[in-house]
């Protein structure tokens, strides 16, 4: 861990270089889809000519030559959000929710110490489709409880090097309180970076100011994220090039702080303009992060240089927790040897906070052909550990997961609340227990905020497998099914909350049996109190929910009365009792006090058109709904009556590709809905293309 990799050989200028400061990480554009790290971005088989992507610039002056495939070279000095045609299907809505933290499942996870930054690529930089894909073969993140900041990584010399996060990412991130941060990428010279770019970056106006640290505001405030990651790695600097990024970077915290943004400060240019990655907080970089909100120490450190870099951090007056001690977990996930006591000691403080690098490994190290459900087990083996049950933490396990160290945190804090345990992406799309779409799609803004704290079981006797499914689901993409051979009950704990109750709150559990399944008694969990201490039992009241058995009519709802209690729920979960082999499927929980119908959009308009073979691709806009509803929903109308998901967004524009024309259809039709909180849907606004 302490010594960096040997960098890789200097790229093509088709590369997309995302050097982690010893650790030459390389993602590669889609002309290069044969490596594995283009696997691992996930980008989408093609991109037509509407087709809208993550916004990225250069600061101000352009490669020489020409950009390669799919490539569109801007730069941020000249962006005007006024006369970018893709914003608004880049704009996230979302609000960043506040978080509270439950008392935590076991002993060894620490409240207000450690916490975790994750850097990841979610595709390549000119690649990353603003609204999902069609595709199921996503980096779906999900374990949001254990993550305290998100950074959307990326940056070319051959593509652009600023990079606004995509809509989904953010809309989801803040559906669970995590801020997610926007990269500025300097590289260096042997991966194409040129020190002109970082004097574009901090050049001044004729007044003395900074314009690109006003633009990089503006572009946050208007994309809808939270701040800037500012990784200057480009070598040949000098003292007066290190005061200029020093200024540069306490005129984009006084400007950001009016907006609410914050600034993460990569340790590698030092403020002597030089590169200089120091595996520590030290005179060489405590200036920036004086004037940063966080600082990523690289991953040269050493235990002594975590401790001292603490030691600083106190002595000018600010929190150890604000720095990430660097964790490359690229290439080897949890198989990568850390030395955890340095960071997050098991019998004391914790010294640092700590930062993953690309643990998106989850997915990527998997073979061609994965599916959903085996991305989500790699991924829970990661952020829960060997155990795959936080209140069980493995302490033979040489991987020191989050959810053995950090405490998880919910924004499950007010009414009403309803979950359809969709992960944000999917082999179908299911409306009330049926298909209305059999293409494979993602889009994490449509992700339901899912339970923390994955899998805590509950037993005396044999334990079930729990997950989230995708052979079947009652709304969205995928379901939670409990799979095993009980004989004693089961409580599988589900969500920490803090949600009132009233003597008119409902709870209201839609749930089925699979073919196979012994009768299941099933009772909903809830806890009026938290435990005392740490990894102490939850003690729950059981309110009967029914019997279920298997062959009975599918998916049923049944509505729960909590008027007998009061107070604040504190926990949710469900109890199963069976006599032997249980498939049991939770398709939706929902916690109201009374209806929520929305109310519905208007002025669907198709703004864009482009020919393909047998249809077309349409872009979509419409007015927002007069009270913002959770997302909206876009359907295509068909011949006979029936409708056809084509996608959802938080914001009011949708890119629906390949649209093809059905057989004797003169008009394709379409609709818009607002979806509220308790997913019930409003009425309609329409249009259509003429064929």
């Amino acid at each position: 861990m302490n010594q960096p990799r040997p960098r890789q050989a200097a790229p093509s200028r088709r590369t997309v270089v995302l050097a982690g400061a010893g650790t030459a990480a390389a993602l590669l554009t889609p002309a290069f889809t044969g490596s594995a790290a283009a696997a691992t971005a996930g980008a989408p088989p093609g991109r037509g000519a509407l087709q809208p992507f993550a916004s990225y610039w250069f600061p101000d002056s352009l490669p020489p030559g020409a950009p390669g495939d799919g490539v569109t070279w801007r730069s941020l000095k000249a962006w005007r959000p006024e006369s970018d045609p893709d914003l608004p299907f880049n704009t996230a809505t979302v609000p960043l929710a506040d978080r509270f933290t439950p008392v935590p499942v076991n002993t060894t996870a620490r409240t207000d110490q450690a916490r975790i930054s994750s850097l990841v690529a979610f595709g390549n930089t000119a690649g990353n489709p603003s609204q999902g894909s069609a595709t199921a073969d996503y980096y779906a993140l999900n374990h949001w409880a254990y993550i305290d900041e998100l950074v959307f990584w990326g940056g070319s010399a051959g593509e652009g090097l600023v990079l606004a996060p995509n809509a989904p990412v953010v809309d989801a991130a803040h559906r669970n309180g995590v801020p997610v941060l926007g990269t500025v990428f300097l590289p260096p010279v042997h991966h194409g970076g040129d020190l002109r770019w970082t004097r574009d970056l901090v050049q001044r106006d004729g007044a003395g100011r900074f314009p690109l640290a006003a633009k990089l505001v503006e572009v946050a405030v208007a994309h809808g994220f939270d701040g800037w990651f500012i990784n200057a790695e480009t070598e040949g600097g000098d003292a007066a090039l290190g005061a200029e990024m020093l200024a540069f970077v306490t005129a984009l915290r006084e400007r950001g702080d009016a907006a609410g943004l914050r600034i993460t400060w990569y340790d590698a240019m030092t403020v002597r303009g030089e590169v200089g990655w120091q595996g520590a907080l030290n005179a060489e970089n405590t200036a920036l992060f004086e004037e940063a909100d966080s600082m990523f120490v690289d991953f040269r450190w050493t235990p002594d240089t975590l401790t001292a870099s603490g030691a600083t951090a106190e002595s000018v007056d600010r929190s150890r927790y604000d720095l990430w001690a660097g964790v490359d977990v690229e290439s080897t996930g949890w198989n990568r040897a850390v030395d955890w006591d340095a960071i997050i000691p098991a019998d004391g403080p914790h010294t640092l906070s700590y930062g993953f690098y690309r643990p998106e490994w989850t997915r990527g190290h998997l073979p061609e052909g994965r599916t959903p459900a085996q991305f989500h087990a790699a991924d829970q083996r990661f952020w829960t550990g060997q155990s795959l049950d936080p209140a069980r933490p493995d302490r033979t396990d040489s991987w020191r997961a989050p959810a053995t160290a950090v405490a998880d945190r919910s924004t499950v804090d007010r009414l009403p609340f309803a979950t359809t345990f969709n992960t944000g992406h999917g082999l179908r799309w299911y409306e009330n227990g049926r298909v209305v779409s059999d293409t494979e799609w993602n889009h994490l803004g449509l992700q339901d905020r899912l339970p923390g704290r994955r899998w805590v079981v509950r037993t005396d006797g044999r334990a079930p497998s729990v997950g989230f499914d995708f052979a079947d689901a009652w709304r969205g993409g995928s379901s939670l099914l409990v799979d095993g051979d009980l004989d004693a009950p089961v409580t599988v704990e589900l969500y920490g909350t803090r949600l009132p109750l009233s003597r008119r709150t409902v709870v209201e559990l839609t749930h089925r049996t699979d073919e196979g399944s012994a009768p299941v008694t099933v009772e909903l969990a809830v806890a009026l109190h938290e435990p005392d201490r740490p990894g102490d039992p939850i003690a729950y009241t059981y309110v009967p929910a029914g019997e279920l058995r298997a062959g009975g009519t599918g998916w049923s709802t049944a509505t729960l009365r909590l008027n007998s209690l009061s107070g604040t729920v504190r926990a949710l979960g469900v109890r199963l009792t069976a006599s032997g082999p249980v498939r049991w499927r939770l398709g939706a929980v929902a916690v109201r006090d009374g209806a929520d119908t929305p109310s519905a959009p208007s002025g669907l308009r198709i703004t864009g058109t482009a020919a393909t073979t047998g249809g077309a691709d349409l872009r979509f806009r419409w007015h927002r709904a007069p009270v913002a509803p959770r997302h909206y929903e876009l359907h295509r109308i068909l011949p006979d009556g029936t409708r056809r998901f084509l996608g959802g967004t938080s914001g009011t524009a949708f890119f629906a590709p390949g649209i093809r024309r059905e057989p004797g259809e003169r008009t394709a039709r379409f609709q818009v809905r607002a979806v509220g909180e308790l997913y019930t849907t409003s009425g309609a606004a329409s249009t259509a293309h003429r064929w």
